[in-house]
């Protein structure tokens, strides 16, 4: 989990995501040689902070957002939250400024309104983060920004063995989306992608349970279309991989973007449960991350 625990601790927020994506390029650089097929890499301005790794000859295309929820300082001691974090009193907030590392504390008074606790004022327009704590037990693993960190984890487990796909690194998810349109188009434009699996994380619910496999998403605030999730669910079924189905109205995904967009791409949210959803104590169950990159495995070979 040593990858996975390097991902955690990167620094990324919605529209701040430049740390994350060096790290992914230069993970790529460094390993994608003894990888099964040895990808091209796109990147560069026309993608702003973004990156496509592209494998053979593509037909599924994975999702996985980089970004993370988080804060921006305003005016006085005031924050905004990027995303829809969970805010308490005492969390510890992390970043850095023009004066220097930032360690503070997050205060909410009773009217919800959010603010920080520090030595000094920090620079307006600074974004923080949650201070990362990765835990690990034999059963599972606590950290903050496994929403999506762990897709990332997830997307970069299955290029090792990646014959045929297209793996997209986006970003601003968490904060309205914004550069799933250029991304969308330029895979369906130059390969013709068509299917599309969102690598990212759902929560435990009442029909969803840390430890009984993958979550394959039939529904959430978006409703795909439902011959393709036949399929993917038809396709779980012959892996013989743990999977749970998960019927929710609300939570979204780069899956709306994809739906949203004028290309006929098919998409399915597939990720693994987690409690404490944006918190700085995201957990999710190991075997649920296991299962969920052999899921991935099988349907790159057989969408």
């Amino acid at each position: 989990m040593e990858l996975l625990k390097q991902l955690c601790k990167l620094f990324g927020p919605s529209g701040d995501e430049k740390r994350v994506k060096d790290f992914i390029l230069e993970y790529t650089r460094k390993h994608s040689n003894s990888w099964t097929v040895t990808p091209e890499v796109f990147h560069g301005d026309q993608f702003q902070d973004c990156i496509i790794l592209k494998f053979g000859q593509p037909r599924t295309a994975i999702f996985a957002h980089m970004d993370t929820v988080g804060f921006t300082v305003r005016y006085q001691n005031q924050l905004v939250a990027i995303g829809g974090p969970d805010v308490k009193s005492g969390y510890t907030l992390v970043g850095e400024d023009s004066c220097g590392p930032v360690e503070c504390e997050l205060e909410v008074n009773k009217d919800n309104q959010l603010f920080y606790s520090f030595g000094r004022a920090i620079n307006t327009g600074t974004n923080l983060v949650y201070k990362c704590n990765f835990k690990e037990t034999p059963d599972s693993i606590t950290s903050c920004y496994l929403d999506n960190r762990l897709g990332v984890y997830n997307a970069l487990r299955v290029a090792e063995s990646l014959e045929d796909g297209v793996i997209v690194f986006s970003a601003w998810e968490e904060h309205g989306g914004g550069s799933m349109p250029y991304l969308i188009r330029f895979i369906y434009e130059n390969w013709g992608i068509r299917h599309a699996l969102i690598s990212d994380i759902t929560w435990v619910t009442d029909g969803v349970h840390p430890g009984k496999g993958v979550v394959v998403s039939l529904r959430d605030r978006n409703i795909p279309r439902k011959a393709f999730i036949d399929r993917v669910m038809d396709l779980a079924r012959q892996s013989g991989i743990a999977w749970q189905p998960e019927v929710e109205g609300s939570g979204s995904s780069d899956g709306r973007e994809i739906q949203q967009s004028p290309y006929p791409i098919d998409w399915c949210f597939i990720g693994a449960a987690e409690e404490n959803v944006h918190t700085p104590e995201e957990t999710v169950h190991k075997q649920d991350i296991q299962d969920m990159t052999a899921l991935y495995r099988y349907l790159m070979k057989h969408l």
